[in-house]
């Protein structure tokens, strides 16, 4: 009994003092109590949607908070004007990501362009995806890849509904985007149009990869912020980590094998280069940067942009197109507007193309809502490389930031009506997907996401090929479509859609050609 009550006024004591403290040397504000070893991570432990648990915590403590999560503190923000000030006004001061196990063991010992700290080599894997991978140039000429690759899944639907109408449309999307970065990245593809997965032992391979990824890389372990019980606590997930991440280097590096072969036997040949050689791929980028400096661009570095790359371009942008998918049938008042707006701007005599999109408005607007509800990265973590003010706190050098944008939007001061889908809240005519700080779904600053273009490209295209050319429904007419979310690498549907899909039948002659 005696020993029970020391420990309650032990922890008493040390909560009074690190709230007294903290007042003392102006941090932000900090939830009550702050217990000792594990501080905060008592109101998180076992939420597996932490971005809503955290915006609780904001909604009853405030915008800007500092808690402590084990030995790691971390700066939480829920506001559009705090999130402006560590995103922009320090942009360079929160440029930094956190070390944890993931970064470690899949992003080469902090060196890939995800987990990098800021620095020369960072800004040069960023210049090197910005400007020779993911460019407004680049991308426009490999539109052919993105063309193709909507136009067999049409196929591959056209054909599947003569059996049977039913889809599980997330695997369909994934399959797609697979697909579009693996024909960017290394010229080859993994699913054909007769909607069965290729079954060489490649395409199973790589699917394993895929999905132990995102299995392994959306989990933030409990041993990331308790140090001292890393060894009893991490053991299983290291492994993992490590076991996956060995698996992903070798099949990268066969593909840059590959790829690096095909290159030496056209040289050997004297071949000619093509007409379209400057649609190289990405791998054929990289290896010619390596021919002019050998000792930075090594094939780890290659490897690396391939695996940021494929890890941001797939799970993540066919969540946001389920998701838009989702949130239409369940408004199907919404689904007639969009088809609508095809129909008086496309027609029906041919497809949509890319270079149409920007005749969509109200598609545009449909995305930008569904970014709004189901962020991307529902929280974005940096970390602070110096000491600065956050709405006029003292925060201290290496603290982790979560900017909780989920909260941001989705806060009833900032949105009316903020848990409803409504597209129309958007004005007419603006194809941005960023309103100030009150969106931004791909992050901001010098750490907001490369491919926030290609994602746009790709979500309105395929998002407008379905719509034109199918109809949509659920398969039980009396219920909605399930929303209930998980959060991993990106915010995704915790139950795949299962939809009924027909040709329509004023596409039917298009259809029947393509």
């Amino acid at each position: 009994m005696i020993m029970f009550l020391s420990w309650i006024v032990f922890i008493a004591i040390y909560a009074f003092t690190n709230n007294f403290l903290g007042k003392i040397k102006n941090l932000p504000p900090s939830p009550f109590p702050v217990l000792p070893i594990i501080g905060h991570l008592y109101l998180i432990i076992k939420k597996p949607l932490v971005h809503r648990a955290l915006s609780k915590i904001s909604d009853r403590y405030g915008p800007v908070l500092l808690l402590k999560f084990g030995s790691r503190p971390v700066l939480l923000i829920s506001s559009p004007s705090a999130a402006e000030e560590c995103l922009a006004k320090n942009d360079v001061v929160f440029a930094n990501r956190p070390r944890l196990l993931a970064g470690k063991h899949l992003g080469y010992n902090y060196t890939s362009l995800v987990w990098a700290s800021y620095g020369d080599h960072w800004r040069n894997l960023r210049r090197i995806s910005s400007n020779e991978i993911l460019s407004s140039h680049r991308l426009q000429m490999l539109s052919h890849i993105r063309s193709e690759e909507v136009s067999s899944l049409i196929r591959r639907l056209v054909r599947s509904a003569q059996q049977d109408p039913r889809v599980e449309i997330k695997s369909l999307l994934f399959e797609l985007m697979l697909n579009i970065m693996m024909r960017m990245i290394a010229g080859k593809r993994y699913y054909g149009d007769n909607n069965v997965e290729m079954v060489d032992e490649e395409a199973h391979k790589f699917q394993e990869i895929v999905r132990e990824t995102l299995r392994l890389g959306g989990t933030t372990n409990v041993s990331d912020f308790l140090p001292l019980f890393r060894s009893v606590l991490s053991r299983k997930y290291e492994k993992g980590l490590i076991e996956v991440q060995k698996k992903r280097d070798s099949f990268m590096q066969s593909l840059i094998d590959e790829n690096r072969t095909s290159i030496a036997l056209a040289a050997s040949r004297q071949t000619s280069l093509p007409k379209d050689h400057k649609k190289k791929n990405m791998i054929e980028v990289l290896l010619s940067l390596q021919e002019s400096d050998p000792e930075y661009y090594t094939d780890e570095i290659i490897r690396g942009l391939m695996l940021a790359l494929l890890s941001a371009g797939t799970d993540t942008t066919a969540g946001i197109m389920e998701w838009a998918m989702s949130l239409m049938l369940n408004h199907p008042e919404v689904l007639k507007k969009a088809r609508n707006e095809l129909e008086y701007c496309i027609g029906h005599d041919r497809l949509v193309e890319e270079s149409d999109l920007g005749k969509l408005p109200y598609l545009h607007r449909i995305i930008k809502e569904t970014l709004r509800l189901y962020p991307v990265g529902a929280l974005l973590p940096h970390e602070s490389s110096e000491e600065c003010i956050i709405g006029g706190y003292r925060v201290p050098r290496g603290t982790m930031l979560l900017v909780n944008l989920w909260a941001i939007q989705h806060d009833p001061k900032v949105w009316d009506e903020p848990t409803k889908f409504k597209p129309d809240r958007f004005e007419e005519g603006d194809q941005g997907v960023r309103e100030g700080f009150k969106l931004v779904p791909f992050g901001s600053g010098r750490r907001g996401c490369p491919g926030e273009t290609l994602a746009m490209r790709m979500v309105a295209l395929t998002l407008a090929s379905l719509i034109q050319c199918f109809d949509w429904e659920m398969v039980d007419h009396e219920a909605k479509i399930d929303m209930t979310e998980k959060l991993g690498l990106s915010l995704s549907k915790a139950h795949s859609s299962l939809l009924n899909c027909r040709p329509r039948p004023t596409m039917s002659n298009i259809l029947s050609h393509i």
